[in-house]
């Protein structure tokens, strides 16, 4: 097998490389980590979310989720509350300092991401992200199934 061909190989490369370009908008001025920003742009898109769809929506561990959100709790970034309820549930929230931090990177990351797209036509960005729905539902009828 050619690695270099491969393509779960090409895609987490580019993955890397996208993630990579994008890293100085959120950890050279905010301070952040990958981890963080995720957390900050997944809990800053809702009023509040509970760390089990933070996990799911964001793709890392339980274990990174803990981390980070703590980090970002120690900094009054975040907040963490029981659910109503359920107090084996936890939820988060951006505190005043959080959204401010959420309406001041976002701009920017959104300007990143255009710089990285630039190089493509609006209909090639269209057709790029219909295929990566269609790799992603692929993908997760592989994992439903028995996996060969």
């Amino acid at each position: 097998m050619d690695l270099q061909a491969f393509f779960p190989y090409r895609l987490a490369v580019l993955a890397e490389q996208v993630s990579l370009a994008v890293a100085p908008v959120y950890a050279t001025r905010f301070r952040l980590s990958r981890q963080e920003w995720r957390i900050l742009a997944v809990v800053g898109a809702r009023a509040e979310i509970s760390t089990t769809e933070i996990c799911r929506t964001t793709t890392l561990d339980k274990m990174q989720v803990s981390r980070a959100i703590q980090s970002l709790e120690d900094r009054a970034i975040i907040r963490r509350f029981e659910a109503a309820g359920d107090r084996r549930r936890k939820i988060v929230a951006l505190t005043a300092a959080g959204r401010s931090l959420y309406r001041r990177i976002v701009p920017l990351a959104g300007r990143r991401e255009a710089a990285i797209l630039s190089r493509l036509s609006p209909q090639e960005i269209a057709q790029f992200n219909a295929t990566m729905v269609k790799i992603a539902a692929a993908a997760a009828e592989l994992r439903g199934g028995a996996g060969t």
